[in-house]
């Protein structure tokens, strides 16, 4: 379909006549021809004739160049559009689910397009979203782009059942009306029935478009001790997908790349150190922007370290007879143990030394001194401390109890006892395990008894049929002190070996705080979780944001689904927030089958508006050349015919037009690569190799930034900017070191740039490989896909045997003094070229070194992550083990190697002084 931006321009076509007239009585200009007077004489003719007037072809020339001008001025746009418009009413239905989210903006501009064609055709329209349950309202176009402009992806799949009914309403009230539904493809959300009312609506045309793009999903994440994973699920043709794990800043802290392999929901696993995956906010899917791309972590999600002690004799050598074996047992899918070692004096300090977030005790009794004032720091400061009860501590009283204790406790179902073991009664709605289910089947035989003071109701969490506390709880500082009444083994309940007793620990659990001590600040913790209202919830885009004004709190214990009450987010406050996920565990989304369903689905296109004044105005701009062209050679100024003039001209004006984007190309990149190489040969700087991963080389560039900045700061080099090179194009002798970071989804070089990349090391040049995959490294196991990217590099490259880095290597002693390279990663080792073996005759010298630079450094513990900051100075990265000082070590490492590679083995002359200040004294 055609438009005009200026449609009031067309009226100049009115002229067209009049100009044809005046071109139609205008002759061409006389030739002046110089001969002798009698020869002009004798060739008179004595008939009247008439002046020649203008050929028709440069006149039908002349007015399409007029023509082509009031065109271009009426700013002509082509925009195809969806089906065939007509004057029936019509009514455009969008699915705005999360699955719509990615393509919305294709989806928005197909639909907007089919608005308009109804528009132009005279006929009423309506825009009604698959979300709404109101009656769609016919009107004009304008009023139907408002409606489209303003809608947005929910971050749910809503039911269509609602606008189902709505739809057969309206096809019921416009008999002749035309429905055009845009869908997003997937079967959820009643598509099946929604087709059906389609059907059954009596439209007088059903038109259904999809778009070409498949949306993927995640659901049920897990980060437990073993690995953060989650599901990745497909309805498409995408062979892989790659899972980002990202901080509460953004900030990727690791990835893992799956192969679906033709299934449909694969599990991808990112294998990380607990420190790191506790710090990760939320799982993305790469390149897809909606909400079912975003899976969630919260409070539950963190892997707590689990310090745990028991009170019987160290030596118990029946694994079934200690309490540890079944708080083991349970903690060991959801958290880290530690224990104590044999023969530690004081496991109590021992083990608080590893900053645990929860001790357990069972049946341990603290009497007053230092252990008993390092527990109750503990506890001050945040952590969590759950005790259980037992012999010993049912006559103990050492001030870390939620409640006064009775002596002895009491015995149900014995031989000396009238009563029956007792069961469980149902959690109450304050307590944090609301929402577990209360089994009979739980018993209680013994347990220690509270004493009836005030408050005691508010303290406990679970309770016997009887009324008797089981579990109760206290604040204490910025920490909670939780007291089972029951031991951690099988001697006086059956609780510890039931599945309600993993449940209980898990949401305790969830609740403890960060390290302590030394963890830091810590909010206040929620322990009622009966009503938790919207803190950040997600958009259909997938992004975080303020919650809307419909979002509703969440009951205790809620899985969803996701919904316009309770969309997926963050729920609660604080650091004791719950994530509602888009997806639950078991969910699924699967590819709608319109043809089975009795409906044809058509690829939606829409958005290839094309603007023609470009090609109007070179047309014109030819077909003036050309009659100017032709004006000469009919005046007789220029010896070409005229047919030739003017088909010379307009291939002269095309060639010109199909090659100005390609000279743009060209030149452009080379004037700028000129200067750049212009700039790195008067000023010294860093550069980094281009990987084609745009998260990587920000990284790279980053890093290199802040060495720079440290070695301008420390040391007399004062390098530039750090820029990136293409070591295929660009020219690399003017950089001394290249910092050349590993992406194992990146093709290899061709032959000639691995050659190029030979000479470069060649000629003197330095290249650190990095392959960033210390953390994924197995002794003797297979290699990971970077290193097999570097060996597959590598044997094209002409280089010597390479050793670890010695200890008395100059690449350690350039600057500062280093025992090795760390980076983000300390665990990696640092490969460099073998030395030769020293001459026997030779004295001992300080350092070894060779007469030149190692021309290659590989190492895998992702330096440049460990360099980078932001423009405040703060690192981006965290560092694994961790730490300022890990950090001003690879900063010194960096240093170190800018060092060598600029100065070589200078410092391993120094044992030559002597004979060197002796030639000098000559």
């Amino acid at each position: 379909m055609f438009s005009f931006a200026a449609p009031l321009a067309l009226f100049g076509l009115i002229g067209l006549p009049m100009i044809y007239w005046l071109l139609r009585v205008t002759p061409p200009r006389p030739r002046e021809i110089v001969f002798p007077p009698t020869k002009i004489l004798r060739e008179l003719k004595p008939d009247e004739e008439t002046p020649a007037k203008t050929p028709w072809w440069l006149m039908a020339l002349r007015l399409a160049l007029a023509a082509a001008l009031i065109f271009a001025m009426a700013g002509p746009v082509w925009a195809p559009s969806g089906g065939v418009a007509s004057s029936a009413p019509t009514l455009v239905i969008l699915d705005d689910g999360w699955t719509a989210a990615p393509n919305w903006e294709r989806r928005a501009a197909g639909a907007a397009s089919i608005i308009e064609s109804a528009a132009r055709a005279g006929g009423p329209v309506a825009v009604a979203l698959a979300s709404e349950t109101a009656a769609p309202v016919p009107g004009d176009g304008p009023r139907a782009m408002e409606k489209l402009r303003s809608a947005r992806p929910k971050p749910f799949l809503p039911d269509r059942k609602a606008i189902g009914e709505q739809v057969a309403a309206f096809a019921h009230a416009h008999r002749a009306a035309r429905i055009v539904w845009i869908s997003d493809g997937v079967a959820q959300g009643d598509a099946a029935g929604f087709t059906r009312a389609l059907k059954e609506s009596g439209a007088a045309g059903v038109e259904v478009y999809v778009e070409d793009r498949a949306p993927r999903a995640l659901a049920a994440p897990t980060n437990d001790a073993a690995a953060l994973s989650v599901d990745v699920l497909r309805i498409g043709d995408d062979a892989s997908a790659v899972v980002d794990a990202l901080d509460a800043k953004g900030r990727t802290v690791g990835r893992a790349a799956v192969d679906f392999g033709g299934a449909r929901r694969v599990r991808a696993k990112i294998e990380l150190p607990v420190e790191l995956r506790n710090d990760v906010s939320h799982l993305r899917i790469e390149g897809e922007n909606s909400a079912g791309a975003i899976a969630l972590l919260d409070a539950r999600s963190k892997v707590k370290r689990v310090a745990l002690i028991g009170g019987g004799a160290a030596d118990e050598a029946q694994p079934l007879l200690s309490p540890l074996y079944y708080l083991e047992k349970a903690l060991a899918p959801f958290a880290q143990i530690r224990t104590a070692r044999p023969g530690v004096v004081d496991p109590v300090q021992a083990l608080l030394a590893e900053q645990p977030n929860i001790l357990g005790l069972a049946d341990v009794g603290l009497a007053p001194g230092e252990t008993f004032d390092a527990v109750s720091r503990f506890v001050e400061e945040g952590g969590t401390l759950v005790r259980f009860a037992g012999p010993r501590l049912a006559n103990a009283d050492d001030g870390l109890l939620p409640v006064r204790l009775r002596r002895n406790g009491r015995v149900l179902g014995g031989a000396m006892s009238w009563e029956e073991p007792k069961a469980l009664a149902e959690f109450d709605a304050t307590s944090p395990f609301f929402g577990l289910p209360a089994s009979k089947d739980v018993t209680v035989q013994r347990q220690v008894l509270a004493e009836p003071d005030p408050g005691l109701a508010d303290k406990t969490w679970a309770r016997l049929s009887d009324g008797t506390p089981l579990v109760t709880a206290e604040r204490r500082g910025k920490g909670l002190i939780v007291l089972f009444h029951v031991n951690a083994d099988a001697n006086w309940s059956n609780l510890p070996i039931s599945g309600l007793f993993v449940e209980m620990l898990k949401r305790i659990s969830a609740m403890a705080g960060e390290s302590a001590p030394g963890g830091g600040e810590r909010s206040e913790m929620v322990v009622d979780p009966s009503a938790l209202a919207p803190m950040r919830l997600l958009d259909g885009f997938g992004a975080l944001g303020a919650p809307g004004l419909s979002a509703q709190s969440i009951p205790p214990g809620f899985d969803g689904p996701a919904s316009a009450e309770h969309p997926p987010g963050l729920y609660g406050s604080g650091e004791a927030f719950v994530a509602v996920q888009t997806l639950r565990p078991t969910d699924e989304i699967s590819a709608f089958d319109f043809a089975g369903a009795g409906l044809s689905a058509s690829m939606l296109r829409a958005g290839g508006q094309l603007d023609l004044r470009g090609p109007l105005l070179v047309f014109a701009l030819a077909a003036f050349i050309a009659d100017a062209l032709i004006a000469l050679a009919l005046a007789g100024k220029l010896r070409l015919r005229p047919l030739g003039a003017a088909t010379a001209a307009l291939l002269a004006l095309f060639c010109v037009a199909a090659t100005i984007d390609e000279t743009r190309a060209e030149t452009a990149p080379k004037s700028a690569a000129a200067q750049r190489d212009k700039d790195a040969a008067l000023t010294a700087r860093l550069a980094y190799v281009i990987s084609g991963d745009a998260h990587v080389d920000e990284i790279s560039r980053l890093g290199l930034e802040a060495l720079s900045q440290a070695l301008n700061a420390r040391t007399s080099f004062s390098p530039g900017d750090p820029v990136g090179v293409d070591p295929a194009k660009d020219e690399l002798a003017f950089y001394p070191l290249l910092y050349w970071p590993i992406v194992a989804s990146a093709p290899q070089p061709p032959a000639k740039t691995v050659a190029k990349v030979t000479a470069y090391m060649k000629q003197g040049g330095t290249i650190i490989f990095d392959t960033r995959d210390a953390l994924s490294q197995r002794v003797g196991g297979a290699p990971t896909p970077e290193a097999q990217w570097l060996r597959d590099l590598t044997k094209g490259l002409d280089i010597p045997p390479l050793e670890v880095t010695p200890r008395d290597h100059v690449i350690t002693k350039t600057f500062y003094l280093l025992d090795g390279f760390v980076g983000r990663y300390a665990n990696g080792e640092t490969w460099v070229e073998a030395l030769p073996p020293e001459p026997k005759d030779q004295a001992a010298r300080p350092v070894r070194a060779t007469d030149s630079v190692s021309a290659i450094v590989i190492t895998s513990n992702d330096l440049a992550s460990a360099w980078a900051h932001d423009k405040r100075g703060q690192p981006l990265f965290p560092l694994t083990p961790g730490g300022a000082r890990q950090r001003e070590f690879a900063l010194r490492g960096g240093i170190n190697l800018v060092m060598y590679t600029l100065t070589g083995n200078y410092k391993s002359d120094q044992v030559h002084v002597r004979d060197l200040l002796e030639r000098l004294g000559q």
